[in-house]
């Protein structure tokens, strides 16, 4: 009994590290990085990333006292002050080369104000400086991001620009400053692709897995949690495709407060019924036409490549839906299978992860309005 018990709370493990985590969604990554190489023998290089939490990072590293920063208390002109009096810590982990060999460029913070209540103030760190003479490689290395990231690397004013994928603290591939760099593959862009939409979900995409955790604690009978996820994949799809194809453009500041009320409702819901209603469906896919537009904002966030935007939106759809079917996998792994049928599911299980699901839904709801 008390290994089954160990079993049942393992869920609500879960629920509850995920709702004392308060995270917001679409965390693949706030960082991009453009690398431009001028016919002048000049490089310059921007980084764009969420200004708050690089202030964060660099103060902890120097072992200053943070003052938080929000929207509201902050000026982009303070947060960029704070920034440049950390100059040096920001370079300690940040590598720009030019054959095997570290250059040190002049450095130069922007911050600019939050679009809407949903989005950080970004911070803008210029590098620039001159390209060794002779110099026939260039490589790049940066550490204050623990979540992917993309490089982006031009010629002067080409029109194509490489694009590698990188993690915090990933050298980059080095990148040839005499020969025109091979293009990726199809298959290679759908993997990256298919790895950040997964990424997206697990386990960077709490609200997203809370969703689908309702999902599953309703009924935990296969067809029934095929049903929900069939419905809400169909219409995810569609918004994730309609929207990064232009169709529609709904702002974040309207859909991210929806998709936690859609989180809180699933959670509502699951305390008051015991089985699976027709409504149901249909609601579950009128969320996911939210949570595709959410997951086009995250998308279009860290850029597609051009030439490949077909193959790059199916490739992250992909991800997207093995995610989905890893959470739902490891939930009937840890409680559906052994203790689903126990009078004592719905009592042990159920309502109290449901009960944890809708109060961080709420905080989220009234987080993501500003209040």
């Amino acid at each position: 009994m008390k290994r089954h018990l160990g079993a049942a709370s393992s869920l609500v493990v879960i629920a509850v590290l995920a709702c004392g985590a308060l995270a917001s969604a679409h965390e693949i990554g706030t960082t991009r990085v453009s690398v431009r190489f001028q016919e002048d023998q000049r490089y310059d290089i921007e980084i764009v990333t969420d200004a708050a939490s690089l202030v964060e990072k660099l103060e902890t590293i120097a072992g200053s006292q943070g003052r938080a920063l929000s929207t509201g208390t902050s000026s982009p002109s303070a947060i960029a002050e704070r920034l440049g009096a950390l100059d040096a810590v920001f370079r300690r982990r940040l590598t720009v080369a030019f054959d095997g060999a570290g250059v040190d460029p002049a450095l130069q913070f922007a911050v600019f104000p939050s679009v809407d209540a949903m989005s950080p103030p970004l911070a803008t760190i210029r590098l620039t400086g001159e390209i060794p003479q002779g110099a026939r490689q260039f490589t790049w290395e940066y550490s204050w991001t623990f979540a992917s990231y993309s490089l982006s690397l031009q010629h002067g004013d080409a029109a194509d620009a490489t694009t590698e994928w990188l993690e915090g603290g990933q050298a980059s591939t080095p990148f040839s400053l005499t020969a025109r760099p091979p293009q990726t593959s199809r298959a290679g862009t759908a993997w990256r692709y298919l790895a950040l939409g997964f990424t997206h979900i697990v386990p960077h995409g709490l609200d997203h897995m809370l969703f689908v955790l309702g999902i599953f604690l309703l009924n935990r009978r296969l067809r029934s949690v095929l049903a929900q996820v069939s419905a809400f994949t169909i219409a995810h799809s569609i918004t994730l495709g309609l929207s990064i194809y232009g169709v529609i453009d709904v702002p974040a500041l309207v859909v991210e407060p929806l998709i936690a009320i859609s989180i809180a409702y699933m959670a509502i819901e699951n305390l008051v019924l015991t089985e699976l209603k027709p409504w149901r469906i249909v609601l579950v896919f009128a969320f996911g036409l939210l949570h595709g537009m959410g997951f086009a904002g995250a998308l279009q966030d860290v850029g597609l490549p051009r030439q490949e935007l077909l193959t790059a939106l199916v490739g992250f759809n992909a991800g997207v839906e093995a995610g989905q079917l890893a959470v739902i996998a490891a939930a009937f792994a840890l409680v559906g299978w052994r203790c689903g049928s126990q009078s004592w599911y719905r009592t042990r299980v159920v309502v109290p992860a449901s009960v944890m699901m809708a109060c961080t839904a709420v905080y989220w709801t009234l987080e993501r309005v500003g209040l």
